[in-house]
């Protein structure tokens, strides 16, 4: 425990050094077709399936990174009874759940952790809690394995998310409370979030699965129902207050609709210093969904102009990518199936070595014509195929489950460290 792990990521496809996750557990069960709406859910996961089909991805992390689990990390920290009070408390008045703070404390670290992601069984130990139609008196985090949205690496910091619905406000607080408080990890934590700002905040929004670091002077970010544009505004204001030479942020808005599209990595994700992902109609296709660039200087904001799209943006910034289409280039029809089973949601754990699902199809044979070697994963972790030394890979893990819950590999894991990308 000695070591410590600087946070560093200057790109989204660096060499992967440390990445964090959380397998899905309990908390997926802990869900009824009554309660999946308000758990950000369109349809109930069969946690038997989705384990072992996420089990391939940790798998491909672990083999190819240093890999840890969040509710590791979050006992290691809990240990600390002045942590533990702090974050007990603040997650308990958040929740309206003060009557159960004392009980808490009194709970090993381990066990702890398990309840803060699994659910805090209600005590009906009073007329009001026995007659209540409620199972926990805290919730089961049911998005948790979505790591990516609660906090968000960029340089040498950690920007805390600021979650758009509140049954994910806790996954923030963890996240935040690991980051700032475990002895193997050295960041600097942004909150968007203060107490004392909650009416003049109370619009700022943003999430990990808007946000990429494509060069360490370079960030695209999408806008939409996670992300708002006082979320970014705060972003801006964090570049603006280092008062560096010259740093630029990309802004993608996004539809509402469909569900599919909630975050920018599913509709476009960095493959390479050469090759993203993209689905077609929105990233490239004529659309009135704007496409912004914003530089900062010195500590101003020194223009904000109208892009055609992300990829002719990036390329005016010297990254030149060749865009790769979600669902392959024949049909608008496959392009549309893929995408909603996140089909342009990638992670790279090494330039051109990517991890996507096997069940797009159409994807996979696309990103093979241009050169990517298809890997299966368990092939990958058997060692019975290793990853081309210098060439480009994707790496496909199973998803018939996973899928259905609204995301992919980029979606269910959070880099915090990776090896500086020459360009």
């Amino acid at each position: 425990m000695s070591e410590k792990l600087n946070v560093n990521v200057a790109s989204e496809f660096g060499e992967l050094e440390g990445v964090i996750v959380h397998t899905p557990g309990l908390e997926v069960e802990e869900m009824t077709p009554e309660t999946a709406k308000r758990a950000l859910y369109s349809d109930i996961l069969n946690l038997a399936v989705a384990g072992k089909e996420y089990q391939q991805m940790k798998g491909v992390l672990s083999k190819a990174s240093r890999c840890f689990e969040v509710k590791d990390l979050l006992s290691d920290v809990l240990t600390n009874d002045i942590v533990r009070q702090t974050l007990l408390q603040e997650i308990c008045t958040a929740e309206g759940a003060l009557d159960i703070l004392p009980a808490l404390l009194e709970i090993q670290s381990d066990e702890l952790a398990r309840q803060l992601i699994q659910g805090v069984p209600i005590k009906r130990d009073n007329l009001t809690r026995y007659l209540s139609q409620e199972r926990f008196s805290l919730a089961p985090l049911h998005n948790f394995l979505f790591t990516r949205d609660a906090s968000m690496a960029f340089r040498d910091e950690v920007v805390i998310g600021k979650m758009a619905n509140k049954v994910r406000d806790r996954e923030a607080m963890i996240m935040e409370t690991i980051f700032k408080n475990h002895p193997m990890l050295e960041a600097k934590t942004i909150n968007p979030f203060q107490p004392n700002e909650l009416m003049t905040g109370k619009n700022r929004m943003i999430e990990g699965g808007d946000f990429q670091v494509a060069r360490e002077d370079v960030l695209v970010i999408g806008t939409g129902i996670r992300t708002s544009t006082e979320g970014i505004d705060f972003i801006l204001d964090a570049i603006k207050a280092k008062k560096e030479k010259v740093h630029h942020v990309l802004i993608q808005e996004l539809p509402d609709m469909p569900e599919s599209f909630i975050h920018l990595d599913m509709v476009f994700t960095f493959l390479d210093r050469d090759a993203c992902m993209v689905y077609e109609p929105l990233i490239l296709g004529t659309n009135r969904y704007h496409t912004i660039h914003i530089q900062i200087e010195n500590g101003e904001v020194t223009s904000i102009s109208e892009e055609k799209n992300l990829p002719k943006a990036l390329k005016k910034l010297g990254i030149d990518l060749k865009p790769i289409q979600c669902g392959g280039t024949k049909d608008i029809w496959t392009q549309e199936r893929e995408q909603w089973h996140s089909g342009a949601n990638f992670l790279a754990i090494a330039p051109g070595q990517v991890i996507g699902y096997e069940r797009n199809v159409n994807t996979v044979e696309e990103l093979n014509k241009n050169g990517f070697e298809v890997i299966k994963a368990e092939d990958y972790i058997s060692g019975k195929a290793t990853l081309p030394k210098d060439g480009k890979c994707v790496i496909t893990i199973a998803g018939s489950e996973l899928a259905r819950g609204g995301g992919g590999a980029r979606c269910m894991s959070m880099p915090f460290r990776r090896k500086k990308v020459e360009w």
